[in-house]
């Protein structure tokens, strides 16, 4: 059965890998980039800051700090622990795929699809009642992730397992954000879980 799985990873992936061309490789190359995305994470910083206020903020600030910690370090270790090669580094695969950039490091779970999903069910579980169109947020783990297949760093079985370790993640990261929001601003609670999605719920 594993094996099978495998094999439909694999056949999947060069379907994928192979609707790449060179002309738009220097775009995918600048998608797959943490520091691309940056401008988007701005403006959800600055609505967040003018919705909840300072404190709220830097409060979900640290949990987003902690939520990538903790996916981070998690995908490195079940990397090393499984060692599965990237598919630029499978000797099977060679000539087979387009491997537009190579990592030494090892394939499983993406830790791409792992950190931006977590972040993104996050954020969004967190401010879609005070920000609209939150929903919208979850192209970016969807593009994100899919540009390490088109570079050919990742099987789609290491984007689709890293999605499900980003959500629960996420969801546990959520429970503890939930607690502490819960104890620190226990004045605004009503406020907190019926927000207007127009009107800032604190100035604190």
């Amino acid at each position: 059965m594993l094996e099978k799985l495998q094999q439909l990873d694999r056949q999947v992936f060069i379907y994928l890998n192979g609707l790449g061309s060179e002309t738009f490789d220097p775009m995918w190359e600048i998608i797959t980039k943490q520091i691309s995305w940056i401008p988007i994470f701005a403006i959800i910083l600055y609505l967040t800051f003018k919705r909840l206020g300072t404190k709220h903020a830097f409060l979900i600030i640290g949990m987003i700090t902690l939520l990538l910690l903790v996916t981070d370090q998690t995908t490195n270790l079940i990397k090393f622990t499984i060692k599965r090669l990237r598919p630029g580094n499978n000797p099977e695969l060679a000539g087979l795929i387009r491997s537009v950039q190579n990592r030494k490091s090892f394939s499983f779970i993406s830790g791409h699809a792992s950190n931006s999903m977590a972040v993104a069910f996050f954020l969004y579980r967190v401010l879609h009642p005070y920000i609209k169109y939150m929903g919208f947020f979850f192209i970016w783990p969807l593009i994100f992730a899919y540009s390490r297949i088109y570079l050919g760093l990742h099987y789609p079985g290491d984007i689709l397992t890293g999605y499900a370790f980003g959500l629960l993640t996420g969801w546990l990261v959520l429970k503890l954000y939930i607690y502490l929001r819960d104890r620190y601003f226990p004045k605004q609670q009503e406020d907190l879980d019926n927000p207007t999605n127009s009107e800032p719920v604190t100035n604190g």
